[in-house]
């Protein structure tokens, strides 16, 4: 079987993890947690960096560190992961959906203005599957009516727009670390700002609100959200070699668009003029034409020994949101149609040619004989 990922952790991982255990540095005090804190923050191009024990924690931070308000919105893509939706429902707020793309299966900006009421506190672009986010008219729009824009770039470590790191451009931004994405911690995450008060904000809610100076003191209710120094020495050895990393991953997305550039009824990622995409999974798009959902399709290449994962399934299509009474009647026919009828191919690190040559070829014999 080809997986989906495998991570890559031939550098200075071991030589650090047995750095931590030496000196008995494991817990979230260790001086690896600062370190990759700086070295993320650096890469970005933003002061601060709050290193977190997930991504979804990253997200519950940077919505905390707004001082999101119950019944206040957040707009964000229908098609993400639910890691989105659940920071905002967790303070009170309330998610606010929009379509994607049929492109780039990013949020599809011209639907954010008319979800904008005078109850709206932010916005949540999602770069996915790591190409970027349309950003200039999203900021634009943040500007104009005061928002804050929580910038998820959990699946585009190293994905540029305009030339600008993605992360780098909201008001508070959020990258995970799990240990499918091109920087691993195994499970991490980290918000990163150049807004001291948010950062200030983030430290405070990543580590239970204790107050300064008066540790089991509390104004108000944080999280343990803390990374430990373990996690944070794997993050820095990764970032040691993160531009490798995203050079392995564009080289096989290329390797990907060259070999199925002739093969019909699917769609293949997208990369705009303006956008570096770093395909962090190399997602494909069944025609509605062809004989397969992304179920069936998924199960046919399981049989030829290629691992898939399969699309998101849109926010307002989520059971436990219809039990809570949200999004019953909404409709995304983008999202649902690419839910239904997309899915991922073997897109890790340790990934070779020969191994893309082999998925490629099962896929298109899937294609061309059922």
């Amino acid at each position: 079987m080809i997986p989906v990922n495998e991570p890559l952790l031939n550098g200075n991982e071991r030589q650090y993890l047995l750095e931590c255990i030496d000196s008995g540095w494991i817990s979230s005090e260790g001086p690896f947690v600062k370190k990759f804190e700086e070295m993320v923050s650096c890469y970005v191009g933003l002061k601060h960096g709050v290193a977190v024990c997930n991504g979804t924690a990253a997200l519950e931070v940077a919505v905390s560190a707004i001082y999101l308000k119950p019944g206040e919105e957040v707009i964000m893509p229908t098609f993400t992961i639910i890691s989105c939706a659940l920071a905002v429902l967790r303070r009170g707020g309330i998610p606010v959906l929009v379509d994607v793309e049929p492109d780039t299966w990013c949020m599809d900006i011209n639907q954010v203005k008319d979800k904008i009421t005078s109850k709206t506190r932010a916005i949540m672009p999602v770069h996915m599957y790591g190409h970027p986010v349309d950003m200039d008219p999203i900021m634009e729009l943040a500007e104009k009516h005061k928002l804050y824009v929580i910038e998820d770039a959990a699946e585009a470590y190293g994905a540029e727009y305009k030339g600008r790191k993605c992360g780098s451009m909201g008001h508070i931004n959020c990258f995970s670390f799990y240990a499918n994405k091109i920087i691993t911690t195994g499970e991490g995450g980290m918000v990163v700002t150049n807004d001291d008060k948010l950062a200030e904000r983030a430290r405070l809610h990543r580590n239970l609100c204790f107050k300064e100076g008066r540790r089991f003191y509390h104004e108000e209710l944080g999280g343990n959200y803390r990374m430990t120094n373990l996690q944070a020495a794997v993050g820095v050895a990764q970032m040691e070699r993160g531009e490798e990393f995203v050079e392995i991953k564009r080289k096989n997305g290329a390797i990907y668009n060259r070999l199925l550039a002739d093969v019909d009824l699917i769609q293949k990622p997208a990369e705009k003029e303006w956008a570096k995409n770093v395909y962090w999974m190399y997602g494909i798009v069944l025609d509605e034409n062809s004989r397969f959902n992304a179920e069936g399709f998924a199960s046919r290449l399981k049989e030829k020994g290629i691992g898939t994962r399969p699309f998101f399934l849109g926010m307002h299509e989520q059971p436990v949101f219809h039990n809570m009474g949200l999004f019953k009647t909404e409709q995304y026919p983008v999202a649902e149609r690419i839910a239904r009828q997309g899915l991922y191919l073997p897109s890790g690190l340790t990934l070779t040619e020969k191994q893309i040559t082999i998925a490629v070829e099962a896929v298109t014999d899937v294609i061309e004989k059922g």
